[in-house]
């Protein structure tokens, strides 16, 4: 577990499949992700026993609200290389439909999500990639200081059009020169799962 002051990062558990899998189906949530399918519970449930529980190129959270233990949405990094030591983000809040809240838990989340990374396990990089029109999102990771490395023209095909997307990242040495939010989270460190 990751506490923060707002949100504490958990295990994924079976119980937390169900929502999280209506919050992943919702059109305005999926057409960010690059799995563009509507899921269905056995798929939701083969993501949960092969990559949640059995892949170690997959560490995945549930987050909840610390004040209440609500489940809130889900963050983690998949596509963990090991050896060139880097990651793929993985966030959304599906609570009150926001997919990245106002309320600063996405951001909390990430802060904690990247100090585990750095610290825990050592890695040098979190990178991911985003749709142009994902403003949430550009926003979010802007603030917390990723930074654009390139773009994809006309990478993903959307509502009848080509748009393009960014591959942001963040390396260790940004996280510790403080450019993140790493100190606002007040997190706790989580022993490495290597």
């Amino acid at each position: 577990m990751q506490t923060g002051k707002k949100v504490v990062l958990t295990a994924v558990e079976r119980g937390d499949l169900e929502q999280l899998l209506a919050w992943r189906n919702k059109e305005e949530f999926r057409k960010h992700f690059r799995e563009y399918r509507e899921l269905n519970m056995a798929q939701q449930e083969r993501w949960f026993n092969e990559k949640v529980n059995n892949d170690p190129t997959t560490i995945m959270f549930s987050i909840r609200r610390r004040s209440d233990n609500e489940l809130l949405g889900c963050c983690g990094l998949v596509y963990v290389n090991w050896v060139h030591r880097h990651a793929d983000l993985s966030l959304y809040i599906g609570w009150k439909d926001s997919y990245i809240d106002e309320e600063g838990y996405a951001e909390e989340a990430c802060a904690l999500l990247f100090d585990y990374a750095f610290n825990a396990l050592s890695l040098n990089k979190i990178w991911t990639e985003i749709y142009v029109f994902d403003t949430k999102k550009k926003k979010l990771y802007d603030r917390i200081g990723l930074k654009v490395d390139g773009v994809l023209r006309q990478n993903y095909y959307y509502d009848g059009k080509w748009v393009d997307s960014y591959i942001l990242s963040i390396l260790a040495s940004d996280w510790s020169k403080g450019k993140g939010a790493a100190k606002k989270a007040g997190s706790k460190k989580l022993p490495s799962r290597r």
